[in-house]
């Protein structure tokens, strides 16, 4: 199922959070070779201390991790802003209410193998994206920034996402990364069910779940982010990991 854990139902979830920060490390950090600083515990970086919502994939016993994202406003300290500066126009303004920017988009693949789920990785992070955008369009959401290396583009044309880069740079990893705007919409939700021949929300409903972000307008004083990782082999951790 997908679930939304915020801050209120963290520890509830700490095994899955556990598994999810130690995921991003090892596929960021040491995986794709992103230049980002990695902070104690399992963290990857400070962004996970600004009360974000974690988009999470995970099984019925909330107890395996398949997949997970990190969501915060574009109205506070983003990646975006902070670090991938230089990925985009001097002359975008991208915080405002109603964009947010998603972050540390990272599959566990040996997990939805072992677990017999047989998806391609390539659907499952499609999946993921339409996940995102029903939960943007469940909370006031019309925007989405990404930061992405340049591989990741075709996973969001399978996924029929209209993502639209509008900037890159080198110097942050292996490869460039571009910032890349996402419209979500009520269309762009069809579109992508009907691309994925998904007509069933993924989105777990809130009252199994009880987390519920809040509206983007009501938090002012954080700001978030939305980024991908490269590609199909980089996007996906095959080691299991530890809680």
């Amino acid at each position: 199922m997908f679930i939304i854990i915020e801050d209120q139902s963290r520890n509830d979830h700490a095994k899955l959070v556990s598994r999810m920060l130690k995921l991003c490390e090892e596929v960021f950090l040491h995986e794709l070779g992103w230049n980002v600083t990695a902070g104690p515990a399992d963290e990857i970086d400070a962004y996970d201390r600004y009360s974000p919502a974690y988009l999470v994939w995970c099984d019925d016993h909330f107890e395996t991790l398949y997949g997970s994202l990190r969501l915060l406003p574009a109205t506070g300290p983003t990646l975006l802003y902070d670090v991938f500066r230089r990925t985009f126009p001097n002359n975008a303004n991208l915080s405002a209410p109603g964009i947010w920017e998603g972050t540390r988009l990272c599959l566990h693949n040996d997990a939805l193998a072992r677990n017999g789920l047989n998806i391609d990785p390539r659907l499952a992070f499609c999946m993921m994206l339409l996940a995102l955008c029903e939960t943007a369009l469940d909370h006031g959401i019309h925007t989405m920034v990404s930061n992405y290396e340049p591989p990741t583009r075709r996973l969001y044309t399978m996924a029929g996402a209209p993502i639209q880069e509008i900037g890159r740079s080198d110097g942050f990893g292996r490869r460039p990364v571009c910032a890349g705007t996402l419209e979500v919409s009520e269309t762009v939700l069809a579109t992508m069910q009907h691309r994925l021949g998904i007509s069933e929300r993924l989105m777990a409903p809130k009252s199994s779940t009880n987390p519920r972000i809040q509206h983007s307008q009501s938090i002012a004083p954080h700001h978030g982010g939305f980024s991908e990782p490269e590609n199909p082999r980089g996007a996906f951790k095959h080691d299991t990991v530890a809680a």
